[in-house]
């Protein structure tokens, strides 16, 4: 029979969700959706202090609100469905829907990774060529970075979509998660997929290693020079990296948990999915914020002058 006959045949994915019981869905309703309200707050804060504050019109805050879209995007692409499920009977997603859903979330998962690694650069640029750091990372650099990063996320995630949605599904429907991912969307298929699985962990989950492990290795080069070599503005400096360096662990931490490995079942890992996908992208702005006295003073002074306009 062919594929596209067998594909055919499901129409609708069935998601578990995070639990089954009623009282415990209603609870993590509220929960999650305060993050989520918290999430975008933070972020939109964040990206609407970078572009009306001119003192922060630098390559760094460039980056970071860019940075807080991605994270606005990611949260977006699982949350709303997840927080409609937690109150529904019925936990279903089209067959398209989970596609696409699929598609988007590693778009901006991959964007986001790429992305850290620029803001990597930007910091290595920042400590180790000072005096030329504005004219390398310029605008044109940065638009063209960023434009990169999306790229790489688009990439990565055209492949993993292209290798799921070529695959026979033409029985069980039932999806172990609370949002449509790839560990187990193939689980699903009717036909051996032991060589989609290798190609799927070579491609999310050992990239995803080498890229932390050489973000982990620039950081400590990074980190190393600023107390060695940097006498002025050192607090700041390791500040700045530290930021960086905890948002990079906690991206990338989770992602290797899930991708790295073959795809088994494990106990945590909703709990770990959980994590990435809703809390993570809160998390963000509140290390930023609270470890950079600039980023405070002017997200105040956006304060003081939409108090302003309001008397």
């Amino acid at each position: 029979m062919e594929p596209q006959n067998l594909t055919s045949r499901v129409r609708e994915f069935v998601l578990v969700g995070l639990t089954q019981s009623l009282a415990l869905q209603r609870f993590l309703f509220l929960v999650f959706f305060i993050v989520y309200m918290m999430t975008w707050l933070g972020n939109l804060t964040i990206i609407t202090t970078v572009i009306t504050d001119r003192r922060l019109h630098t390559p760094m805050y460039f980056l970071l609100g860019n940075l807080a879209f991605i994270d606005l995007s990611e949260s977006s692409v699982t949350v709303p469905k997840m927080l409609w499920d937690l109150l529904s009977k019925q936990k279903t997603i089209m067959f398209g829907g989970c596609m696409a859903q699929m598609f988007f979330f590693h778009f901006t998962g991959g964007a986001v990774v790429f992305f850290l690694m620029v803001m990597a650069l930007d910091r290595y640029v920042a400590i180790h060529k000072p005096l030329h750091y504005l004219s390398i990372m310029n605008r044109g650099v940065c638009i063209g970075l960023v434009a990169g990063a999306w790229l790489g996320g688009f990439v990565h995630s055209i492949v993993q979509v292209t290798l799921t949605i070529q695959l026979p599904f033409c029985g069980p429907n039932t999806l172990d998660n609370f949002y449509c991912d790839v560990p187990q969307v193939i689980k699903l298929a009717c036909t051996d997929t032991y060589m989609v699985e290798l190609l799927m962990v070579s491609n999310s989950g050992l990239l995803t290693i080498i890229i932390f492990i050489i973000l982990i290795v620039s950081y400590t080069v990074i980190l190393v020079k600023i107390r060695t070599h940097v006498p002025k503005g050192k607090h700041k400096a390791l500040s700045t990296c530290g930021a960086q360096v905890v948002v990079v662990s906690i991206h990338f931490m989770p992602c290797i948990f899930i991708y790295a490995r073959p795809f088994r079942k494990f106990s945590m890992d909703k709990a770990v999915a959980a994590l990435y996908t809703v809390i993570t992208p809160m998390l963000n702005p509140m290390i930023y914020t609270l470890r950079n006295t600039e980023m405070k003073n002017a997200i105040k002074r956006l304060m003081r002058r939409g108090e302003h306009r309001c008397l």
